[in-house]
């Protein structure tokens, strides 16, 4: 495992609160901890957590180039997080299919959240 956990900015904390309840439950995670102006979730059972915090709206930058990969656990939890996401608020940015331009075992969704933050679900066998 590369990573503990990820934290993005975000310019309202109870509306992001809400889309990533949705969609992150999507993909089996759920709220882990929440302080003064920062919360996460993570997997059921534990794993890498997602962090977001309340930052000034003018230091949260949408689209920047960069985006976070959500492991899915199969092709089916791919297009739950796509729906789940898009019904909460987010933008699509590809629906989800296989992408063979990355390998031919490669399925993902691409959706920008409420302040423009890429997010992908992803399931890619090894194969």
């Amino acid at each position: 495992m590369v990573f503990h956990h990820v934290s993005i900015g975000v310019t309202d904390l109870e509306r992001s609160a809400k889309f990533y309840d949705v969609v992150l439950g999507a993909l089996g995670h759920e709220r882990f901890l929440e302080k003064l102006g920062t919360m996460s979730w993570w997997p059921k059972g534990g794993g890498p957590a997602l962090w977001i915090n309340l930052r000034d709206p003018l230091t949260v930058v949408p689209d920047d180039g960069r985006h976070i990969a959500l492991a899915a656990d199969s092709q089916a939890q791919v297009d739950a997080f796509y729906v789940a996401a898009l019904a909460a608020g987010a933008t699509d940015d590809g629906p989800p299919g296989i992408r063979p331009e990355y390998r031919d075992t490669y399925c993902g969704a691409f959706v920008l959240d409420p302040d423009g933050h890429k997010l992908e679900a992803v399931h890619a066998s090894r194969n």
